[in-house]
């Protein structure tokens, strides 16, 4: 079996960006109606995956994706709690919806209705909704909620131990994946994202949070953002800091995924990191759409990187299977139930 662990309901039906705009126009004038979202058929759900994310799964050999919330549109720098709750709920519902359609082919990660130095309280009532009664198997974190301005404390910080201690008792890991980017210094895409993985990886180096959470476990997308290919600098700063070896440290609860456009990225991501810290994704329809004019493949295909490192059958049915299952155990538990 092939699990891609990074999707995204890129193509929702416009409704729900209706739904979200009323919201936001709502803020500017208080009085207005707290505003509901309309009517989605099963069709139009059925339509906006069957001609997107199930087609190009299908077409490109997957069998599974963990589906999220679009990541961009979670837009967590908007600050109120009750639009932070209603949008993430919104989304979740809408995400349960396809897995509900789809169950051999999709199964959910939520959103969270996280604000910037807002109470963690509606987060893991959030996040206890869609484990407890949707059947979810993960979460997104998103560990900058003002959008590129940095002005919340790190996530070693004792802020987010309510999250944490709720992670732990569900069993859930969480994808690091931060919204979209306020700062005009900062492209969504191009920079925000990746600086993300990179601080958060250096925020576990500094800190000593797996020591208080021993089986937390966090998936740093988009290969690790910067890390694998500075892996002597973390290394390095890991001794001169006195912090125990990464392999110790932070590794252990740790995995990156395959979202790496481009061959030798996947194959540096490989070596550096090693088969058993790493969850094939793709984020496809995502952030890097379109056809590479040298391959004539999508950009997003990563299965075809992958495919090229030449792996033994243990390794690959890991890479591809085994390690999501061991990351994910409500994922092995739900393929149990169907017999997979």
């Amino acid at each position: 079996m092939i699990i891609d662990v990074h999707g995204h309901y890129t193509t929702a039906p416009s409704q729900l960006r209706e739904f979200r705009d009323r919201q936001l126009a709502r803020r500017g004038e208080p009085g207005r109606e707290r505003p509901i979202l309309a009517a989605i058929s099963d069709e139009q759900i059925r339509e906006s995956v069957e001609r997107n994310q199930l087609r190009v799964l299908r077409e490109r050999g997957g069998d599974l994706m963990l589906l999220s919330p679009k990541a961009s549109g979670m837009e967590h720098h908007v600050p109120d709690e009750a639009t932070a709750t209603d949008w993430a709920r919104a989304n979740n519902d809408l995400v349960h919806r396809v897995t509900r359609l789809f169950p051999q082919h999709f199964a959910g990660v939520c959103q969270l209705p996280q604000t910037p130095g807002g109470p963690l309280g509606p987060v893991v009532t959030e996040l206890r909704r869609c484990v407890d009664e949707l059947g979810f198997v993960g979460c997104n974190v998103n560990p900058d909620p003002s959008g590129g301005h940095w002005n919340g404390p790190p996530m070693t910080d004792e802020y987010w131990f309510p999250l944490y201690e709720a992670m732990v008792d569900l069993d859930v890991p969480a994808m690091i994946h931060v919204s979209s980017s306020c700062n005009d210094n900062f492209h969504t895409l191009g920079a925000h994202y990746l600086n993300a993985d990179t601080a958060v990886f250096m925020q576990l180096l500094e800190g000593d949070l797996f020591g208080r959470f021993p089986t937390l476990r966090f998936v740093i997308p988009h290969g690790g953002g910067a890390v694998p290919y500075h892996w002597g600098r973390f290394h390095g700063l890991a001794a001169r800091m006195e912090r125990p070896p990464l392999e110790e440290h932070v590794m252990r609860n740790v995995y990156f995924d395959t979202c790496v456009y481009h061959q030798a990225g996947v194959e540096l991501l490989h070596r550096v990191v090693g088969t058993d810290r790493l969850l094939f994704a793709s984020e496809m329809l995502g952030a890097v759409r379109g056809t590479n004019p040298e391959t004539g493949s999508g950009w997003d295909d990563t299965k075809r990187y992958v495919d090229a490192l030449g792996l033994g059958d243990d390794e690959r049915a890991r890479l591809f299977e085994g390690n999501a299952r061991r990351v994910y155990p409500r994922l092995d538990t739900l393929l149990v139930a169907h017999g997979r």
